[in-house]
């Protein structure tokens, strides 16, 4: 078997995949859910509901606000409690709704039978990315880019393959690889969807090699589902990057400043290729996910379908408490994931995993003199040279950060971690990276 993958940098850290071969199990409905209207990129959702008002699960609550948005859905019934600003894992504030859980009432047109459904041959492209769009899907691996908007293809160019991302490259993180072998003709299907919503033929399914049961799983599904093909990849970090998985799978490479489909690639999250079965197929709007709960310290690490809002808390609870040696809990994995400051973090659209990393593993080494190694340049998957924009960026040198591609950082951390001197390479980049961002929206104005 041939395994493929990309030609510049990358890094290999311990896979830790403690949770890969735990069933995917539904958690609890809480007592209250706090559902964030920003849980995408774009503009926040604009909310249509008010305090006090009754909904059901699957109801629309707040309604995408421009092309780049995407809607948001109540994932309990009940009542609506509160609206107001509420942290999410990335610290900031955003409008939420809250609601008061009253026993678990879906909305009627939700088909919960649980019979797949195939036929798609009567479907026109325009009735697939209507129903993503109403369905409030995006991109689940953690860039959350509303997929209504990958979906429409501009004018001029052509979609020649679509790819979905199964690598899951993270440490610790098994969502999606659960998903694989737990929903595979549901992922082939949403597979076909995308393939007929961009009018491509071909599609190819990156899985690594860290999940032969998957590769094995979905390579026998796919001799029913004509132009679906399961590509295995060799291990390497950060595989997953949407770029990166296109350069493994086709060999194109994407040119700095350009999107995937400057190359003739649509890319799309195994979950999300699920999510559009389930909102075509079912009409069931995107307000549940599965999340890996894990950690080396951790009780009983799990799997687990979650309704949108759930506050952190419940997941710990359900994998047995915090332990003793708890350091540090992140939202995702280690490598891109976000640190969390309370337990009291909802559960978004984005969120992959909660990790509990013990008091060992939770702090950086002092940071040291850098010694000109170069093993930042040599990791970087992107061709940069983060020793030199960490240098620019601390010294505001926004000029030459612009002319050495800092926009091109995809933030993977991949230089951090091969640094031997502990350096802060990325916070200085990501600093440099931000600010060049907003001086080149300032100029656009």
């Amino acid at each position: 078997m041939e395994f493929k993958t990309f030609n510049k940098g990358g890094v290999h850290p311990a896979d830790k995949k403690l949770t890969a071969g735990v069933a995917i199990k539904p958690l609890a409905i809480p007592a209250t859910v706090t559902i964030p209207c920003a849980q995408h990129i774009g503009a926040p959702a604009e909310i249509i509901v008010q305090k006090g008002d009754k909904v059901k699960v699957g109801q629309l609550i707040a309604k995408a606000n421009g092309f780049v948005s995407a809607n948001i859905h109540s994932s309990v019934s009940g009542t609506v409690k509160n609206i107001g600003p509420v942290a999410d894992a990335s610290g900031y504030t955003k409008q939420a709704v809250i609601i008061q859980v009253e026993g678990d009432e879906w909305d009627e047109t939700i088909d919960r039978t649980p019979d797949l459904k195939r036929n798609i041959d009567d479907l026109k492209p325009e009735d697939i990315i209507n129903k993503v769009h109403d369905a409030g899907i995006v991109g689940m691996g953690g860039a959350t880019f509303p997929t209504k908007v990958k979906l429409s293809v501009p004018l001029g160019k052509k979609a020649e393959a679509v790819i979905i991302n199964a690598v899951e490259c993270e440490p610790y993180l098994t969502a999606d690889h659960r998903v694989m072998l737990e929903k595979g003709d549901e992922l082939m299907i949403g597979t076909q969807l995308i393939m007929k919503a961009v009018n491509c033929e071909n599609a190819y399914i990156g899985i690594e090699a860290n999940k032969p049961d998957a590769i094995k799983h979905l390579t026998e599904l796919s001799a029913n589902y004509p132009g679906i093909k399961v590509v295995p990849l060799k291990l390497k970090y950060p595989q997953g990057s949407e770029k990166h998985l296109i350069a493994a799978v086709t060999g194109r490479e994407v040119p700095s400043g350009r999107l995937p489909i400057d190359v003739g690639a649509v890319v799309d999250n195994a979950g999300t290729a699920v999510a559009i079965y389930e909102a075509v197929m079912k009409n069931k709007p995107l307000f549940e996910r599965v999340v890996t709960v894990t950690g080396d310290s951790v009780k009983n690490p799990g799997n687990f379908l979650v309704r949108i809002g759930t506050p952190i808390s419940a997941l710990i609870e359900a994998v047995g408490g915090l332990p003793e040696d708890t350091g540090k809990i992140i939202s995702g994995g280690p490598m891109m994931g976000k640190a969390v400051t309370t337990l009291d973090i909802p559960v978004a659209k984005g969120t992959s995993g909660v990790l509990v990393l013990p008091e060992s593993l939770a702090h950086r080494g002092e940071a040291e003199n850098c010694i000109r190694c170069g093993k930042c340049v040599d990791a970087c998957p992107m061709g940069l040279e983060p020793y030199l924009l960490a240098a620019l960026a601390k010294r505001k040198n926004f000029e030459e950060l612009e002319n050495n591609h800092v926009t091109d950082c995809i933030e993977c951390g991949c230089c951090v971690f091969s640094c031997p001197s502990n350096r802060p390479i990325l916070d200085f980049v990501r600093f440099g990276k931000q600010s060049v961002m907003k001086i080149i929206r300032s100029r656009k104005k």
